[in-house]
Parts: C-alpha cells; sequence; structure tokens
C-alpha cells in the first residue's frame, strides 16, 4: 500500500530519538530541488536559500537530541546528481545537524543488494520509499512491525560498512 507523503510527514513529527535513512539510487533528480540541480549543473553559484525548510526541519529534531542520519550506497565515478547531493545537499544538510555516511561500493561487493531505499524511525517504524527509474519519488510504504527487525539489521550492515561522509568526501569528492 503506497501512502502519502503527509504519512511519512507524520512519522518525523513523532519519532522520539532517531531518524535512519539508507539511499541507494545515483539520481533523484525528479524528486526535488530540480531547480537547484539545474542551477549547479550551469556552474551557478548555490542559492542562499536552498534547502532552507529541511534544515529548519533538521534543527527541529537535532536542537532537542534526536539523531538524524543517512548511509548512501554508491560507486564511483560520480554521477552529475551525486556530485549536487553530496556537494550542495549534504553539505547544507550538516549545518541542520544531520549525519551522513557512505558505503562506497566501488571496488567491493554490496552488502546491501536488493535493498531499497527506506526510512527507520525508533527502530519502530519503516517507510520504503518508492521511485521510478528516473529519480522521481512516487510514494512510500509503511511497513507491518514485524518487518522492523529486518530492516534494522539493514541500518546495522549499512553503517559497519559505510564511513563517515567527510571522512569519504576529503578523498573523492569535487
Amino acid at each position: 500500500m503506497t501512502t502519502s507523503p503527509k504519512t511519512l510527514g507524520s512519522l518525523f513529527d513523532s519519532f522520539e530519538h532517531e531518524a535512519f535513512r539508507l539511499e541507494t539510487l545515483d539520481d533523484y533528480s525528479r524528486s526535488g530541488s530540480v531547480d537547484a540541480y539545474r542551477a549547479f549543473l550551469a556552474g551557478e553559484a548555490q542559492p542562499a536559500d536552498y534547502n532552507t525548510d529541511w534544515v529548519e526541519e533538521l534543527r527541529s529534531h537535532t536542537d532537542t537530541g534526536k539523531r538524524v542520519y543517512r548511509v548512501h550506497v554508491l560507486s564511483r565515478p560520480l554521477t552529475d546528481y551525486l556530485r549536487f547531493e553530496l556537494g550542495w545537499g549534504y553539505q547544507k544538510n550538516m549545518t541542520g545537524g544531520e549525519e551522513f555516511f557512505i558505503l562506497d561500493i566501488t571496488d567491493k561487493n554490496n552488502p546491501l543488494r536488493n535493498v531499497p531505499d527506506f526510512w527507520l524511525f525508533d527502530s519502530g517504524a519503516v517507510a520504503v520509499m518508492k521511485y521510478d527509474g528516473h529519480g522521481k519519488y512516487l510514494g512510500s510504504e509503511i511497513l507491518p512491525a514485524e518487518r522492523t527487525a529486518e530492516f534494522t539489521q539493514y541500518r546495522d550492515t549499512a553503517l559497519v560498512h559505510a564511513e563517515p561522509f567527510t571522512d569519504w568526501w576529503a578523498r573523492h569528492g569535487s
């Protein structure tokens, strides 16, 4: 069952300790920030108001001690979209307290092959993110509680194999 973003939003409104995101795609360019992505591709400067709403949302959580963090599974060379997301998005979102990790599978097997993008809230609620083949967000599916342990294990696996974004970016960023 696909739910509306409002349902996913309610999970953000109600989590108490942590929200974890696994990203597995190389392109989310049709899911938001389309104008900013075009500006990035054109070599323009990052707009001052880029991602402001999300950074404020992040601060509303991180300022109260909640953790928001994600792992992105990727390989090099980076797609244009990933250069944008990591160079503009992650850098900006860190100002709101979000933490980022990279699981670089360029020279190794993917320990999370076929695992979908998802959000995990307080290790108690899972929202699987649905995308078309062109990076457009289609909605999310809130999974039954009995699937939570499976996705908690995916999170743990991702974190074991990932490294802090800032370390990875210092070596591979553009």
